[in-house]
């Protein structure tokens, strides 16, 4: 693969920011996962975002989201400053995508999105209902997308040879997981050749198991310890990343990288729906990689005039997990830059044994809460808690109604819709993540 260099880059150079503390990282000398001042206990919310960029929303034609959307990439953005072309980009992208399809039977490409009218009747709602089909999507929903601009920002600092690559071949990619993001971990560390350890809970699905297997990932099942908050399979990853391995998850504190990939969801769903903007948008919630993504995909085409307001965000969790509207009723008027500095006022482990049809959705804590909250209060919207009977009205209707053929988890901001009864207003929600 030729490299090309360009005679002048465009733009300066991209800078992460923690929204907790302020702190700056250059991702060209180092990797922006997780904040350099952020210290165990500290009770600061750290989590790095790129900066803007410059370039607006300027889409392309290509069919590739990743080619689409690049000017709003930051790995794009440290490729171009570090003077390699826009046809390197081209050449990156394919490269990766030919081995996507090699692993996994497809690559990168738009997902439909469409009303289903038939599934807003029988949910009751006079309004519009807009489905956006991620099921059909790298490794069978939207967490590839996550995944892949981290992998690009990885492929990126070693094509560049930037000082962030010291070392990167030597270092092993994880991931807590038990469902959808460890898929689409494992299809992407395959497509790329990168040796991966996925850390799976004992009641992981079979189906599941002997995939990640197929694709040559490394399984280690974790057991709760006598005694331990929160997810064991997550406290197993923190110490395989503080023992070396490359943060390979989609969890925001984790990884500055990762939330930035779904963006490209939303301004899919924005080019779509610039005609018949949606009032709301219900979005299943777990560690909320997803909400926080499609936010700020829709603040970047609100900026750009693409929708003329922000779509009120509706965050949706089932009752048997629900710390985020625990988090948003604790938060009430306080400032959120404040509540970026006393985590635990708002948000920690679900003390239950967390219990859903939408296991995927089952994270004992939504690492990416601020975020999302910050969503919230921008457009309006709020936090629903879905009954059990809703979660699984919901998948039963989207597979009554639709030729979908999402799972609970995937179908489960309907779940949302459901509880929410919006009744005349147009909403869209997201299907994400095959029935299995």
């Amino acid at each position: 693969m030729s490299l090309r260099r360009s005679e002048w880059p465009p733009g300066g150079i991209v800078r992460f920011v923690c929204h907790g503390c302020g702190a700056e990282v250059d991702p060209a000398r180092v990797l922006p996962f997780r904040c350099p001042r952020a210290v165990e206990g500290d009770d600061v919310d750290h989590v790095l975002a790129p900066g803007a960029s410059a370039a607006g929303f300027a889409p392309g034609t290509e069919p590739d989201p990743f080619l689409r959307y690049r000017a709003l990439l930051s790995p794009y953005r440290v490729l171009r400053a570090a003077g390699l072309s826009d046809a390197a980009w081209t050449d990156l992208v394919g490269a990766l995508d030919a081995e996507l399809v090699a692993a996994d039977g497809r690559g990168f490409r738009v997902t439909p999105l469409g009303p289903q009218p038939a599934l807003a009747r029988a949910a009751g709602l006079a309004g519009e209902l807009w489905v956006k089909d991620e099921t059909g999507n790298v490794a069978g929903s939207h967490k590839a997308r996550h995944l892949m601009a981290v992998m690009l920002h990885l492929r990126v600092v070693e094509a560049a040879r930037l000082p962030g690559a010291a070392g990167l071949r030597g270092r092993r990619l994880a991931i807590a997981s038990c469902g959808n993001a460890a898929l689409a971990a494992a299809v992407i560390a395959r497509a790329a050749r990168w040796p991966l350890d996925v850390f799976i809970p004992t009641d992981a699905s079979p189906a599941v198991v002997a995939r990640l297997g197929d694709l040559g990932a490394a399984i280690a099942v974790c057991e709760r310890r006598p005694g331990e908050a929160g997810d064991p399979c997550f406290a197993r990853f923190r110490e395989a990343v503080a023992a070396g391995a490359l943060p390979f998850g989609v969890q925001g504190p984790e990884n500055g990288l990762a939330v930035e990939g779904g963006r490209t969801l939303a301004l899919e769903m924005a080019e779509g729906l610039r005609a018949n903007p949606p009032e709301a948008v219900y979005v299943q919630v777990g560690g909320g990689a997803l909400a926080s993504a499609l936010a700020q995909g829709f603040a970047l085409a609100v900026e750009a005039g693409i929708l003329p307001r922000l779509p009120r965000l509706v965050a949706v969790q089932a009752e048997g997990c629900a710390p985020l509207p625990r988090a948003w009723e604790r938060l009430g008027a306080t400032p959120l830059q404040d509540a970026a500095r006393a985590r635990s006022r708002f948000m920690w482990p679900w003390e239950k044994t967390p219990a859903s049809a939408a296991s995927g959705i089952l994270d004992d804590e939504t690492y990416d809460w601020w975020a999302i909250a910050e969503a919230m209060r921008a457009s309006g919207g709020h936090p629903v808690v879905a009954p059990e009977e809703a979660v699984v009205r919901a998948h039963a209707l989207a597979r009554a109604h639709t030729s979908i053929a999402a799972s609970a988890t995937g179908t489960a901001g309907l779940a949302g819709v459901l509880a929410d009864a919006p009744r005349d207003a147009p909403v869209a929600v997201v299907f994400s993540g095959v029935e299995r």
